[in-house]
């Protein structure tokens, strides 16, 4: 495994490990906080960097299942950071306790290119 391709692994783990704890948290705590936002925002930092580091050592990206929930995945986290913090300076608290219901639905969706890109390496 090069330097680079490790890097990579960590910084998708790290993304799994940081989103997790952020919607996870919110979703038992039953409302946005803003250290719930950190996590957000750490989380789609280690997606993208994980993500553009495994398509510049692949050389290309796929349009195949991977390729393309990968690409919405990370679309979606940044709506989704973006948005928590449009509502944690709206300040309205029935939108500040439902807002799990979001941030679980992307986590989701985040974890079909997660899996398929774990489960197509191993199959390697």
């Amino acid at each position: 495994m090069s330097g680079q391709l490790g890097i990579a692994i960590v910084a998708i783990v790290s993304a799994l490990i940081f989103y997790t704890i952020g919607v996870w948290s919110e979703k038992f705590a039953g409302r946005l906080k803003p250290w719930h936002l950190i996590f957000f925002f750490l989380g789609l930092i280690c997606d993208t960097t994980g993500t553009t580091m495994m398509g510049v050592i692949a050389g290309h990206m796929d349009f195949d299942l991977h390729g393309i929930t990968g690409a919405l995945a990370i679309v979606l986290m940044l709506a989704h950071a973006i948005w928590a913090v449009v509502v944690l300076l709206m300040k309205r608290e029935k939108v500040l306790q439902s807002f799990h219901k979001f941030s679980v639905a992307v986590w989701a969706i985040w974890l079909v290119p997660f899996l398929s890109g774990m489960i197509g390496a191993m199959a390697r």
